[in-house]
């Protein structure tokens, strides 16, 4: 059962986010083609180049933007309608948004396509941060990490099926892109279908709705045994430690002393994983791939294979991260992506003397991307779960969730003139960026591994200088 709502709740939900990441990427010059043709047959003279400039951007930012909301959504509908009840419901925001891009071309607008952004953002904001809260608080310690890393595999394979489908000969040419745009339904069509079958979270059962009997139920069936005593207990105690705080606001958890180093990590480690890089560097891969001789009609192969990279190190992410630890991979992931990110700046500015130093800036890419696949990726989610009790658990994914989202919407606005100013060297500061984190890292966040969240409160109360009664 465990294993079956985590491929339910990850392919319904996290596939779709990598899936609308990369969808248009590999369509967009036929897209702007429709734009073009709509707006001359609607005014009868054709787009100027600036306005298509900027709704072009809109409709790459519209995405990240509604993630923004959709992570300011999570507090109130995660306490109450539940985590399952919340995935359920955000299934419409997907559903409309796949029929709503699916049909613009035949309804003639493209307002419809950026509208339609701008709600599967909200969708993705949710899905990123309720699955791995839903399946954190279902996982016994000992698969928790392993678990949490799953909705993150899911993004790498929604990224790689969308690259796959936009190839040329697929999905990726002027007849196919609606249908492209259109399939991201189909999954979510899948979890509304299934999903309902599978339980609740215990501890939101018992800890929140105060339902000792369904949580008792709801565990066995996870569990597959009657004994789950323990776990149940361990739910009280931890239900006994926060009746003297309550829910927290995102408000309280801001200004509550007890839990100020948790906020702090989790901010540094949500910033630290997009502001590194990552959309940078999968953006400068085309043309460090082109400059390396590769023919302009084999990049986008040579890109779906940089995301089946991705999908191989998050894959090797979920067997490792319970024998060697949290800390480990983040620590190993951010330093490879800090080294790679040094040597890349190096070698795009020798490549034009040195003939080999192209090959040089396609292994740091790839080496970056396998850093970025076994840690900074998947683990801060993990981290997230597994350093908040019950009570203030949603409102640390609303702000880590508020964080990944604007530092994305960030990194997306601000990379083209930082690449038009700065050149290679726009890489030095995001080697700054990743070098900082794996600082912090280092000296503040504890290792998880394997500890109830009971445990891992008593390690952090310690650093905050307060006593857990």
């Amino acid at each position: 059962s465990l294993a079956l709502v985590a491929l339910i709740s990850a392919f319904g939900s996290s596939f779709q986010y990598g899936y609308n990441v990369s969808v248009i990427n590999s369509p967009a010059p036929y897209m702007q083609d429709f734009y073009n043709q709509t707006y001359l047959d609607r005014t009868g003279k054709p787009m100027n180049s600036a306005f298509q400039t900027l709704l072009w951007s809109l409709t790459v930012s519209m995405f990240p933007l509604g993630g923004f909301f959709g992570s300011l959504l999570v507090y109130p509908m995660v306490n109450n309608c539940g985590r399952k009840g919340t995935l359920l419901i955000n299934n419409l925001f997907s559903i409309s948004s796949a029929i709503l891009m699916g049909t613009s071309e035949l309804a003639k607008t493209f307002e419809a396509i950026i509208i339609s952004r701008f709600i599967m953002g909200i969708y993705a904001g949710l899905a990123s941060n309720v699955v791995p809260m839903f399946l954190g608080e279902m996982s016994p310690r000992n698969l928790r990490g392993a678990i949490g890393i799953v909705p993150q595999l899911f993004i790498t394979v929604g990224i790689l099926v969308a690259q796959i489908l936009g190839l040329n000969s697929i999905l990726g040419n002027a007849e196919g892109w609606p249908v492209l745009l259109g399939l991201t339904g189909i999954p979510s069509l899948i979890q509304l279908l299934t999903l309902p079958f599978f339980p609740e979270s215990p501890r939101y059962l018992l800890l929140q709705k105060g339902n000792e009997e369904q949580a008792r139920q709801a565990l066995q069936r996870l569990r597959g045994c009657d004994d789950v005593d323990d776990e149940i207990e361990e739910m009280f105690q931890e239900g006994q430690s926060e009746k003297e705080e309550g829910q927290f606001s995102v408000l309280s958890l801001c200004t509550f002393r007890g839990l100020r180093w948790q906020l702090i990590s989790i901010i540094v480690m949500m910033m630290g994983q997009q502001l590194s890089g990552v959309n940078g560097v999968f953006y400068y891969a085309d043309r460090i791939f082109e400059s390396a001789g590769v023919q302009s009609s084999s990049i986008q192969y040579v890109t779906v294979s940089i995301g089946a990279i991705n999908v191989v190190m998050t894959s090797l992410a979920v067997f490792i991260v319970e024998s060697l630890g949290r800390r480990i991979l983040l620590l190993a992931g951010f330093s490879l992506c800090c080294a790679s990110c040094a040597v890349l700046t190096l070698a795009l500015n020798l490549q034009t003397s040195v003939s080999w130093m192209s090959y040089l800036s396609i292994a740091c890419v790839i080496l970056y991307i396998i850093g970025h696949a076994i840690g900074p990726s998947p683990v801060p989610s993990v981290m997230i779960t597994e350093m908040f009790l019950q009570s203030s658990r949603p409102a640390a994914f609303m702000v880590g969730g508020s964080v990944h989202w604007l530092s994305n919407f960030t990194v997306g606005l601000v990379f083209l003139y930082m690449e038009a100013g700065l050149g290679p060297y726009s890489f030095l500061i995001f080697c700054a960026i990743c070098l900082a984190t794996a600082l912090y890292i280092f000296f503040i966040v504890p290792e998880t591994k394997n500890k109830t969240f009971m445990e891992i409160n008593r390690i952090m109360a310690k650093r905050n200088k307060v006593e857990i009664q």
